[in-house]
């Protein structure tokens, strides 16, 4: 399976948390736990296809710094992305279990959009 196909796995998984177990009602998630995993799951599927993209890094942990940095050099419109994904995927969701759909679903498109833009780099390569 290619990572682009992983990361794709990983966000219809997050959309499944969301739908099948943190129970919409009146455009707010019921459950925190489930969108705290649906947050992590999402950026992670994220992560997968970058790494994929950038390959290993020469010294230390990657951080989200560094994806930053790899972004801004090739697409400052995926890194705006990006920024966004980490903000309500891992921060506002991950961590502090934010309930709005409508911020998950913003999150969730700009993870798709990611995935997308890595598609395409890696089918030209």
């Amino acid at each position: 399976m290619s990572a682009v196909q992983e990361g794709r796995r990983y966000l219809s998984n997050a959309k499944e948390i969301l739908r099948e177990k943190a129970r919409k009602e009146d455009g707010y998630y019921e459950d925190p736990k489930y969108v705290k995993m649906a947050g992590h799951t999402a950026y992670t599927g994220i992560l997968l296809v970058l790494d994929d993209l950038f390959g290993k890094k020469t010294k230390g942990r990657k951080d989200v710094d560094w994806y930053k940095q790899q972004l801004a050099s090739m697409d400052k419109k995926v890194l705006n992305s990006f920024s966004t994904a980490y903000q309500v995927l891992h921060l506002d969701m991950a961590y502090d279990g934010a309930r709005n759909a409508d911020l998950a679903k913003l999150g969730l498109e700009e993870a798709e959009r990611i995935i997308s833009w890595v598609e395409t780099r890696t089918a030209v390569a």
